[in-house]
This record gives C-alpha cells, sequence and structure tokens, in this order.
C-alpha cells in the first residue's frame, strides 16, 4: 500500500496534520507538535529521570529480555497488564505532565496514563500487538508520543490478509492518534533495523477504565 494513497494531509499552526484512510481505523498523525529543540530537552531528561526497566517475557517457553526498557507512570490505582507483565503506575513528574497536557490539547481526550519504551538502538523493537487490553474498554484510544530517532510503525489488518502492511515514520515530536475500533481490527509493531540508529523513547498515553 502506497504511504499516502489513504492520507489526506492539512497544515495548521506549522503541525502538518495527516489523516489515515484506512478500513476499520481512525488514525491521525500530528508531525510536530513539539518543536525540535523542546523535544531534544524532553528526550534527554526523559533518559535520565524516569525509572526504567526490562521485563521478561516467554517466548516459546523461554523467558528472555524484552528488547527494549519500558515504565509505566499514571493516577492512582489504574494499574495495566499486558503479555503476563503486571506494571503499577508510578506518580506522574513534571516532564510527563508537560507532555500529557500538550497532547491532550491536540486529542481534547483526558489520558489516565502512559506507557513508556526506551528503544535505545536499532536492536530494540517491539513484535506485532494490539493495544486491546480490557483495562482500555470497548474503543481503547492510543495516543503515542515519539521523542529522540525516527523508527518505521509498521500496521497490519488483522483479518484482511490481503491488505498490505503500511509503514509509517515516527519523526522526532510526533503525536499518532489511533481511535474507535483501530485495536480490534489492526496491530502493529516497532520492527529491528540494521541500520546504525540514536535512541529513541516512545510515550503511550492510554485511557485506563
Amino acid at each position: 500500500m502506497d504511504l499516502f494513497s489513504n492520507a489526506e494531509f492539512s497544515d495548521s499552526n506549522e503541525v502538518k496534520t495527516i489523516l489515515y484512510n484506512l478500513p476499520d481505523s481512525d488514525i491521525v498523525l500530528f508531525d510536530n507538535i513539539f518543536k525540535n529543540q523542546e523535544s531534544k530537552k524532553l528526550h534527554q531528561n526523559l533518559i535520565n529521570n524516569i525509572q526504567w526497566r526490562q521485563d521478561k517475557i516467554k517466548i516459546f517457553g523461554k523467558l528472555i529480555d524484552q528488547p527494549r526498557l519500558t515504565a509505566f507512570y499514571g493516577d492512582a490505582n489504574k494499574d495495566y497488564s499486558y503479555s503476563g507483565i503486571v506494571m503499577k503506575p508510578i506518580d506522574w513528574n513534571d516532564d510527563l505532565l508537560f507532555i500529557r497536557k500538550r497532547v491532550e490539547d491536540v486529542a481534547k481526550i483526558k489520558f489516565s496514563s502512559v506507557l513508556l519504551n526506551y528503544y535505545r538502538d536499532g536492536n530494540d523493537s517491539m513484535g506485532w500487538h494490539s493495544d486491546d487490553e480490557k483495562e482500555l474498554g470497548k474503543h481503547p484510544v492510543i495516543g503515542s508520543v515519539s521523542f529522540g530517532e525516527s523508527r518505521v510503525f509498521q500496521m497490519r489488518h488483522k483479518f484482511q490478509k490481503d491488505l498490505k502492511k503500511v509503514d509509517i515514520t515516527l519523526s522526532n515530536g510526533s503525536f499518532l492518534l489511533m481511535k474507535g475500533a483501530t485495536q480490534h481490527f489492526w496491530q502493529h509493531q516497532i520492527p529491528k533495523t540494521k541500520r546504525e540508529l540514536e535512541s529513541r523513547i516512545n510515550l503511550t498515553f492510554r485511557v485506563i477504565i
């Protein structure tokens, strides 16, 4: 699928908005909602100040380290679990509150938590999955912010196998908003790459019910 064949573009206040008209989805990319200098500063602050952890996951019966570092912050009593990992929220810090305010102003949604992923280089990755855990409700709203190195965010339809994968480049300071039935019909991943890449931090804001 041509990346731009099902997208609509508009520009407002230097923020480029891309609407992806994919079946069974509601996806919008807001490019550059964080300017370059503040993105660089936030990227470094998050590296230094977030309480990163490396959990283990079971693959074919064997426990291995996740190929990235993670952290979970949010409102009290909003636990989150995926792939057998239970995460209890750490209290919001000033940088996360600043970022949350910006994305909530754009998305017009109040987020209660954020899952952070720290991709240290091209060897770090995220496998195919959907953000459809029961804690996220019937129609999960996922707001994905990226700081640092650009990475390819791949999507594939769960049921229409004739549809080709869609590649979306998530760049420094971008915000990808996924709503509606997207998580029920689409999976996504961040694949490994042999290219030499700098680090990237991704924050996926969500609403825990």
